[in-house]
């Protein structure tokens, strides 16, 4: 029962932050205020939750990184692949050796494989942290698409980083070759794992779909035990659990684009998983919070000196992460630029906002922490793990001065700021359309025909059908009208978007006023409702 009553004050406090944020007349960030709410939790209740590491991590790290694989935008990925990778596998490297190096240099206390298992959890970024922080500051696409991308990588080379650090820090020993070989068996053992696994669970779905037909609510589901499933099987036969379930979300992703899933089905998954996504990152930051209070009572002894040197401690540590990272995005630049010289290529005009903005913009959340909480309790031997309390302090207080640094320091360095190639988003989206009003103009004219043959009122089969192209014979017109003309038309289609969920919105309360005076039965309110909410999702509402 207790354990009930804890999830329940978790989710209150994370629906209470989601209030709270839109009430806020600062540009607070999320997981700032949800922090803060667990602390007052912790200080003015009884209030707590022991953390057990491995459970913990099981719970939140798959569903996450699934959906960071999922989510992610693949052309994106591949067409800033080498920047990508440069920032998610050697920034991350040069972030473990670096800032476990420097960390230990200025805590001695702390022991070395210890401060390189803080510089692991340190060393990824946050999408969702930093989407927390775009939410107010507007990031230029391609700037947020490289972000999304880094953090899908960087979040399974950190973890696994953290685990051989670990591991050192329970043996005593470490030997490089053996780590490298190691990583790379848990690498491709871990993504070959969860590729497998999504891709024969999507292929007998797709055969029971097609002969008993599809139930929204088990595709949903199925797609929930998918990352659980890919992680655990990674496990237990001793490889990366964390590459799998990353594996498994870039897998579904390319699955769907084989699948023919029903509108309701994609709608349903995905309120679902905004929802998980919300509900995860919320009680993950809300948990910190609730620790807070034991985690300055166990660094407040000797190991960490005065109290004053904690505060210290973090901005030295948050400024060495801002800079080595600011170092490596220029060193970057200069190689790619090089390259750009040495093949012919036109320079990228990359000016130093976007540096300080790609600076900046790796906002620290949910995995670094999830990451931290996840250090063991105690050594082999039964002593408690040294400097742990220490360890998750410093990762907490990283995370919540780059959350204010990015909402301090984005907005008047990213304004106004636009990056290249943009300007091909606005001719492939009138491809698309011109592309989809074709298929759908001739589908239309064959069901008609079909549907017609033989009847004696084929006019009224033929006046429908001009009906139903009537949209999408303006909407292929307007792809091919001059640029003058394409500005034109896509603020007509923004005025009649407007008018059009007026309209629906009318609907919806003349339909709620009649269910009121008892005029139509629930059966007849809620599916001409659902009729109505589908169109107004249609028009982007």
């Amino acid at each position: 029962m207790e354990t009930v009553t804890m999830v329940l004050v978790l989710l209150l406090a994370v629906v209470l932050s989601g209030f709270l944020t839109r009430l806020s007349p600062l540009p607070l960030p999320l997981p700032i205020l949800q922090i803060g709410l667990g602390a007052l939790l912790a200080y003015i209740t009884s209030f707590e939750v022991v953390l057990q590491p491995d459970l913990f991590f099981l719970l939140f790290l798959p569903p996450l990184l699934f959906l960071d694989g999922w989510r992610i935008p693949k052309r994106g990925l591949f067409r800033d692949g080498w920047t990508i990778v440069e920032l998610a596998l050697g920034l991350v490297l040069f972030t473990v050796l670096g800032i476990g190096l420097f960390i230990h240099w200025m805590i001695p206390e702390m022991p070395l494989a210890v401060a390189f298992a803080l510089a692991a959890v340190l060393s990824p970024t946050d999408p969702i942290a930093v989407s927390a922080v775009a939410a107010r500051v507007p990031i230029p696409h391609r700037l947020m698409h490289i972000l999304e991308g880094e953090s899908l990588l960087n979040d399974a080379s950190g973890l696994v980083c953290l685990r051989f650090a670990v591991a050192a820090a329970l043996t005593g020993s470490f030997s490089i070759a053996e780590a490298g070989a190691t990583f790379v068996q848990l690498a491709i053992g871990g993504i070959a794992i969860g590729v497998a696994i999504t891709w024969a669970v999507m292929w007998c779905l797709g055969k029971l779909v097609r002969r008993i037909g599809e139930d929204p609510g088990l595709q949903t589901l199925v797609s929930l035990l998918i990352p659980f499933g890919a992680y655990l099987a990674a496990e237990h036969v001793h490889v990366s659990g964390i590459l799998a379930a990353v594996a498994a979300g870039v897998t579904m992703n390319y699955a769907e684009i084989f699948g023919q899933a029903l509108a309701t089905t994609r709608m349903r998954r995905t309120a679902v998983w905004d929802t998980v996504q919300f509900a995860a990152n919320g009680i993950i930051f809300v948990l910190l919070g609730e620790q807070l209070p034991d985690i300055l009572a166990g660094v407040a002894g000797p190991e960490s000196g005065d109290d004053w040197m904690l505060a210290v401690y973090v901005l030295v540590i948050a400024l060495a992460l801002g800079l080595m990272r600011f170092f490596w995005v220029w060193t970057s630049l200069q190689f790619t630029l090089y390259k750009a010289r040495r093949t012919g290529q036109p320079r990228p005009p990359v000016g130093w906002r976007v540096l300080v903005g790609a600076s900046l913009a790796g906002v620290r959340g949910a995995i670094t922490l999830a990451g931290v909480l996840t250090l063991p309790l105690v050594m082999e031997d039964g002593s408690p793990f040294p400097s742990r309390d220490l360890a998750i302090f410093l990762a907490m207080g990283v995370i919540l001065v780059s959350l204010v640094g990015a909402t301090l320091l984005l907005p008047p360095v990213l304004r106004g700021l636009e990056l290249p190639p943009e300007d091909q988003q606005a001719q492939e989206e009138d491809f698309a359309r011109r592309a989809a009003a074709d298929a759908a103009v001739l589908e239309i004219e064959r069901v008609q025909h079909e549907l017609a043959a033989g009847k004696p009122d084929a006019d009224l089969y033929a006046e429908a059908a001009a009906l139903s192209m009537e949209p999408y014979n303006r909407q292929a017109g307007g792809a091919q009208a001059t640029p003058a003309e394409s500005e034109r038309n896509r603020r007509i289609a923004e005025i009649e978007r407007r008018l059009r969920l007026a309209g629906l919105k009318a609907e919806r309360n003349a339909l709620y006023r009649l269910r009121q005076a008892q005029q139509i039965e629930d059966g007849t309110f809620t599916r001409m409702v659902r009729q109505i909410d589908l169109a107004e999702v249609r028009y982007g509402a």
